[in-house]
């Protein structure tokens, strides 16, 4: 594990996409794959980041098909992945960022059982926000299985929530309709629906996962819970826009190398 732990640490380090980690691990092992995310959330808690939620990855029908699994999976919030509205994601910061548009949860109260039902999720639930997940691999050409992205942080990057807190009883998630700009240029549309049924359904597929592991989602977490239409690839100089139908926008904008050097 902590060989697989040290090809992905130095990909991230050094900006150079490594090769697929899958021949490292056991074949098709899930769960040595979250050993190794597991030991990359703990060297980051150990360097003083701060844990503050999750993401829920492979929510569509169609990728779990393309990675060949039925089921979704996880990865690690940290503080300092969060990118305020009107900051420039800096350029050099990630490898091969894609965007996709997504419902965010806040916790405001524990989700400690195994077997969560919607009335403890939406009991639980402090407030809805639109959000972007800006995904990342650290892997070359994004040439990934099951086990290579949940090493790899579930392809955690970055993300961007909106600034407008929406109680859950304003809104119903499965039928909100959402449309991702690049540039003012439509790239992706999508509905909650499109999330494993609904944010919600996927929200305790992650509640009742972590429970199980003893390490159960906790009042505060974020809660991305997954994508609701095709990522998006970006590069310096792009702008995304995301409207959720319900939520609201959230924005954010790619700085490039040219415009920093302008700033400097």
């Amino acid at each position: 594990m902590t060989e697989v732990a040290a090809v992905l640490e130095e990909a991230a380090r050094t900006g150079a996409p490594c090769a697929p980690v899958r021949s490292l691990l056991p074949k098709a092992d899930i769960e040595a794959a979250y050993a190794v995310q597991r030991l990359y959330v703990e060297r980051g808690i150990a360097a003083g980041r701060r844990l503050v939620g999750r993401k829920i990855g492979l929510t569509s029908p169609a990728v779990q098909r393309q990675l060949g699994v039925d089921q979704p999976d996880f990865g690690a919030l940290f503080a300092d992945m969060a990118v305020p509205e009107g900051v420039p994601v800096a350029s050099g910061l990630l490898l091969q960022p894609k965007v996709e548009a997504e419902v965010a949860l806040v916790l405001g109260t524990d989700l400690p059982h195994r077997d969560p039902t919607v009335a403890d999720l939406l009991r639980a639930t402090a407030f809805a926000l639109p959000a972007l997940e800006i995904v990342d691999s650290r892997i070359a050409d994004w040439d990934i299985t099951i086990v290579d992205t949940i090493a790899d942080n579930a392809s955690c990057g970055l993300y961007v929530l909106g600034g407008t807190p929406v109680p859950l009883e304003r809104v119903d998630l499965r039928s909100v309709t959402m449309t991702l700009t690049k540039n003012g240029e439509t790239v992706s549309e999508g509905t909650g629906a499109d999330c494993l049924g609904s944010p919600l359904t996927a929200a305790l597929w992650l509640a009742s996962t972590l429970a199980g592991l003893g390490d159960p989602l906790r009042a505060g977490d974020i809660v991305l819970t997954g994508a609701l239409g095709p990522m998006a690839v970006a590069a310096g100089g792009d702008e995304f826009t995301a409207h959720i139908e319900g939520l609201g926008t959230v924005t954010t904008t790619f700085a490039s190398a040219a415009t920093e050097g302008a700033g400097a």
